[in-house]
């Protein structure tokens, strides 16, 4: 990997992980729990389609694995892993489907991956079906939130496109 690359990626992941971490300290939007809008997103999303999958993949699991470590709550990296897999796996599916002017439906759908993919952990680990009521309220709002994610992120696509050509090679 040429080191203009890694530097770039080492930069967007020190940008996601201090958007997570600043989100994590702001008041909930909405009074449902585990609702917030997913910023550190815009930078995965990015990263997916201004680089490669794998890039984005690893953007991702950086800033899940430093989030939980300066979070100080390292029981919450199964269901932040559990959900990012589906969505970087959503996510890089779609790379091969969509125009980079259609990055809002990755985000709006890798949210959605995110939000089953943590609701199966959580059933999972607490052996509680019944949790599984709640993720029609969580698909609702990761697909707003989701929407507003990948829309950031093909704004500032768009805006350093010639940045993102000559870093990601």
């Amino acid at each position: 990997m040429k080191t203009k690359k890694l530097t770039a990626l080492a930069l967007l992941s020190a940008i996601a992980l201090t958007i997570f971490v600043i989100e994590g300290q702001l008041p909930a939007l909405v009074p449902i729990p585990g609702v917030k809008l997913g910023l550190a997103n815009i930078v995965t999303v990015l990263t997916v389609f201004a680089f490669r999958g794998r890039d984005g993949a690893a953007v991702l699991f950086v800033r899940i694995f430093l989030g939980a470590v300066f979070a100080g709550n390292f029981s919450t990296i199964f269901y932040s892993a559990a959900g990012g897999a589906l969505a970087i796996l959503v996510t890089i599916g779609l790379k091969r489907a969509l125009t980079k002017k259609q990055l809002w439906v990755a985000g709006a759908l890798g949210a959605v991956a995110h939000s089953i993919g943590q609701m199966a952990m959580a059933v999972a680990i607490t052996g509680t079906p019944g949790l599984l009521i709640y993720l029609p309220v969580m698909i609702v709002c990761s697909i707003i939130t989701g929407l507003f994610t990948g829309l950031c992120a093909q704004f500032l696509l768009d805006r350093g496109e010639k940045l993102w050509k000559t870093t990601s090679k």
